[in-house]
Order: structure tokens, then C-alpha cells, then sequence
């Protein structure tokens, strides 16, 4: 059943990256629209020129058996939007324009209490590389003992024609640690979850599918997926 009108659709096309407004936490819950069924195993785009993203979406969608590709390596999309949801649409209907192809795309951020939620939105661009962020994360919090935050996860599923059919989201709550522990991408090493007793870097894949952000959203979107592409 549908929750509500549509947002209206992002605009379409080749864009280059830059700045997006505020941070945001409100995220839709799943929902599907059923009117334009894929052909059987019709593989996903995945709307990422990230390897660390690309693998875990992969990873997470083995469940569902449907086939996996990355989007084409020359795409760059100006994040414009406001929250995790809009930037995701923003991805999943441009890459799905373009390639003629189901398109999944995901937004997160990690957000920390003590820095009145930054990076949030800002996440992938709050330094130039993962080694960069981090330090600048852990200068900017310093000694505090307020140390709490959470990653959240936004997906959008566009079918050929750039139109959103299903949306999901994911939180997963934890710590941010003093120094690193393991490797992984963005802010994996220096994300304790406690339910995990290990920082996200250090989660097996089976973990991340059962509490991680991406995971969570990845669940909330498995039963419409399964319907809307024919899986049982």
C-alpha cells in the first residue's frame, strides 16, 4: 500500500560532485510500487562509484539471488539533496535513466551526538581520503566522553525509466573509539558496536547484514524486492 504522495523526481543526468545541504535522520520505511515488473533476472545497477559500498550491497543482496553490477566508473552525481532519502533517489533514478537498468542506489553517514551530528550527510566529503576524515573526526571530539553516534543508511530501488519504486533505511547505534581498530572504509575502524564487541571494521559480513546500517536497509527493502522481482 502506498504511504503518501511521491516526492517529486530529482533531475536526470551526468552531474559532478558538490556540496549538500544539512544533515538529516528522517528516513521513509519501505514501501513498493508494483506496476512495472522486471524480466527475470534482470540484474541491479548499483548507483556507487564506491568498491567498500559496491562489495557489502553485493554481499547483502546474495540472499535475494539477484545479480549485481556497478554503475559505469566515468559517473559522478552531485549529492544536492537535504537527507539520506533524497540523495538516494537522487542516485537510483539518475543511474537508472542512464543505464536503461534497475538501479539501487544507498546514502549514509555516521553521525556523532557530541558534534551536534556531524559529518551526517557530509560524511563522504569531510576530507579527501578515509585516513584524512578520521583524524579529522577524532580532532574535532578529542577527549570527549560523550562519544556515542550512529550510521544511517537510506536505499532507493528506480526502475529503467528513473522512477522510485521501493525505499528502505537502516540505523545502526554504537561509539566512536579513540584510535582505529582493523581496516575498512570511511569510518568502519573507529565505529564501536556493542552488540558486535568489535569496531565495524572488525564485523564479519554476516554481522554487518544483521546489524549494520546497510543491513537493516537492506531488510527492510528484501520483501519488496522479492515481490517486485518475482522471487517468491
Amino acid at each position: 500500500m502506498d504511504s503518501g504522495p511521491e516526492p517529486p523526481l530529482p533531475y536526470l543526468g551526468v552531474l559532478h560532485r558538490g556540496a549538500a545541504p544539512e544533515w538529516s535522520v528522517r528516513l521513509p520505511r519501505a514501501r513498493l510500487k508494483p506496476e512495472f515488473p522486471p524480466e527475470p533476472r534482470q540484474p541491479l545497477v548499483i548507483a556507487s562509484g564506491n568498491p567498500h559500498k559496491i562489495a557489502e550491497i553485493r554481499a547483502l543482496l546474495d540472499a535475494v539471488e539477484i545479480p549485481v553490477l556497478p554503475q559505469p566508473s566515468d559517473l559522478e552525481i552531485e549529492e544536492t539533496g537535504s537527507t539520506y532519502a533524497e540523495n538516494a533517489r537522487l542516485k537510483a533514478s539518475t543511474v537508472a535513466a542512464l543505464t536503461g537498468q534497475w538501479s539501487l542506489a544507498d546514502d549514509s553517514g555516521l553521525e556523532v551526538d557530541a558534534l551536534g551530528g556531524r559529518p551526517g550527510i557530509y560524511s563522504a566529503r569531510y576530507a579527501p581520503s578515509d585516513p584524512e576524515k578520521i583524524q579529522r573526526l577524532l580532532q574535532e571530539l578529542a577527549d570527549s566522553l560523550y562519544r556515542g553516534g550512529r550510521f544511517v543508511s537510506a536505499m532507493a530501488l528506480a526502475d529503467p525509466t528513473g522512477q522510485i519504486r521501493l525505499e528502505g533505511c537502516g540505523i545502526c547505534h554504537g561509539q566512536i573509539l579513540r584510535e582505529p581498530q582493523g581496516q575498512g572504509g570511511g569510518y568502519d575502524p573507529i565505529f564501536w558496536v556493542r552488540e558486535a564487541g568489535c569496531s565495524y571494521a572488525l564485523m564479519s559480513p554476516h554481522l554487518k547484514a544483521k546489524l549494520g546500517s546497510r543491513g537493516k536497509a537492506a531488510r527492510d527493502l528484501a520483501p519488496g524486492l522479492r515481490r517486485l522481482f518475482g522471487l517468491g
